[in-house]
């Protein structure tokens, strides 16, 4: 059964997509079978994946999908039976698609920039997934390697109780210019430090899937 990351935030502009695309493939350039759903109406994905076609068999395989209304559940059930991983980028409003696909999710991943603005908006889609019973995990986007602001939101974060991973993504050009070309920064830009720090979320995301085998 694949273990199946709703990447979700309510504000618009976190990065869902880029994080849900370069997390989809940096776990497929390590072997794991990975789906990739979009069920955002802005569908960023659906013209990233078009993109990613054009290139042949340069990127790593991805099964890609945009189920949108009553087809979320079935292709949810469907990909869940023989993939490793399905990744779905859910739309920015607490629509019915966003909250079938947290009702479904083993872990909410939510993209927040260290922002005020951010922050507040975190609340509501904690609040979604905490009343769909859910793990949710922030993932720091666009973040500074230090800084007061970087540190006040992750205190922020911490009196609320909600898990950062240890593992954040920079403001890095590289992920803009590869989603553009249909690729992920592990692909257009394997040496950079924009792919380092993917994969290592790649690597925590599988880790936690290891953690609830054993726990199971």
């Amino acid at each position: 059964m694949a273990f199946v990351v709703a990447v979700a935030q309510q504000k618009g502009g976190a990065g869902k997509s880029t994080v849900a695309a370069n997390l989809a493939a940096a776990l497929a350039a390590e072997g794991h079978r990975v789906a990739l759903l979009d069920t955002d109406p802005q569908q960023s994905l659906v013209r990233w994946h078009a993109e990613r076609v054009k290139q042949g068999a340069k990127p790593a395989p991805l099964t890609f999908d945009s189920p949108s209304g009553w087809r979320v559940p079935g292709a949810l059930d469907r990909l869940r039976r023989d993939q490793d991983f399905v990744i779905v980028d859910t739309p920015p409003h607490a629509e019915s698609e966003a909250k079938q696909v947290i009702r479904a999710a083993d872990l909410v991943l939510m993209p927040m920039q260290p922002s005020p603005a951010d922050f507040w908006a975190s609340e509501a889609t904690v609040k979604l997934a905490q009343a769909e019973r859910r793990q949710v995990m922030v993932v720091l986007n666009r973040a500074p390697a230090q800084g007061k602001m970087k540190a006040n939101i992750l205190a922020a974060l911490g009196q609320r109780g909600v898990p950062v991973l240890a593992e954040s993504l920079g403001n890095r050009v590289q992920f803009a210019s590869a989603f553009l070309d249909g690729l992920a920064v592990t692909e257009a830009s394997p040496r950079s430090p924009a792919a380092a720090e993917m994969r290592a979320l790649a690597a925590a995301i599988a880790a936690l899937v290891i953690r609830k085998k054993n726990v199971g």
